[in-house]
């Protein structure tokens, strides 16, 4: 039952997919993070859907590519998104790590933040209108959702942490650790296959590139945040997505696998 229960409250908290009501409470967040890629799942369904409907009228690459960026937004209801702009502002603001995690706690928007969306949202909209209206792409697009919430999960578990208070440390703290991070290392190796079997080269390519952001974020979160948080777990999954369908296009133009 625990399982089910951190099923239902990684719903909860990352989707806006209405779900029954559960406890906020340690036992019952014993697994969200490791439940936290069927979130991901979910999307490559909706993806692959929209595929279907594409297809069926005839909309165009620019109308197509709007879904494969829009509807991710959609069922997460933006909390990735959320951190990737507050990490956006404070990455902007070229201050010590102290100030940089107040500016990641603070509810107003600044200006780096939404010139980042926009550029986000802009440069995703352009490689998505890159990929094949088929289902082979929304399988891709779907297993690398997948992936960069096994990768986000993962990190965010075996990561220092910046705060002694936050959801991130309440979600790790509540977590089964090495249970919990066997469980997404098996998941990644199962979603890499898929990946590369999917499509060789260009699946390859696409985890690798995950796997590199995730490194990278190590490195980034120690040395300007002085360890992870939600905002940064968000920021990276973000980051990698971008950077996953980036190695897809281009790989895809160079290679035929």
């Amino acid at each position: 039952m625990n399982i089910l229960r951190s099923i239902v409250m990684a719903f909860c908290m990352f989707s806006r997919i209405p779900m029954p009501t559960v406890e906020w409470k340690n036992e019952n967040m014993r697994y969200m993070l490791c439940a936290f890629p069927l979130v991901g799942a979910v999307i490559g369904a909706v993806l692959w859907l929209w595929q279907l409907l594409s297809a069926a009228l005839g909309f165009g690459p620019l109308l197509w590519a709007a879904g494969l960026t829009l509807l991710p937004v959609a069922v997460t209801g933006g909390i990735h998104m959320d951190g990737f702009c507050d990490v956006s502002d404070a990455l902007a603001s070229h201050a010590p790590a102290e100030k940089k995690r107040a500016i990641l706690k603070d509810s107003h928007t600044g200006a780096f933040a939404i010139i980042t969306l926009g550029c986000y949202l802009l440069l995703y909209t352009a490689l998505a209108s890159e990929m094949p209206m088929t289902g082979r792409s929304a399988l891709l697009l779907g297993l690398m959702h997948v992936l960069s919430r096994i990768l986000s999960g993962t990190i965010s578990l075996i990561y220092p942490k910046s705060d002694a208070e936050g959801l991130l440390r309440t979600f790790t703290l509540s977590a089964d650790k090495k249970p919990a991070v066997a469980i997404l290392l098996v998941l990644l190796i199962l979603c890499a296959a898929a990946l590369v079997w999917v499509r060789p080269v260009t699946g390859a390519a696409m985890v690798l590139g995950g796997l590199l952001t995730a490194l990278w974020m190590k490195r980034l979160s120690a040395k300007q945040f002085g360890g992870m948080s939600g905002d940064l777990s968000g920021y990276f999954l973000q980051l990698a997505e971008l950077i996953m369908l980036l190695c897809c296009v281009v790989i895809s133009k160079v290679v035929v696998l």
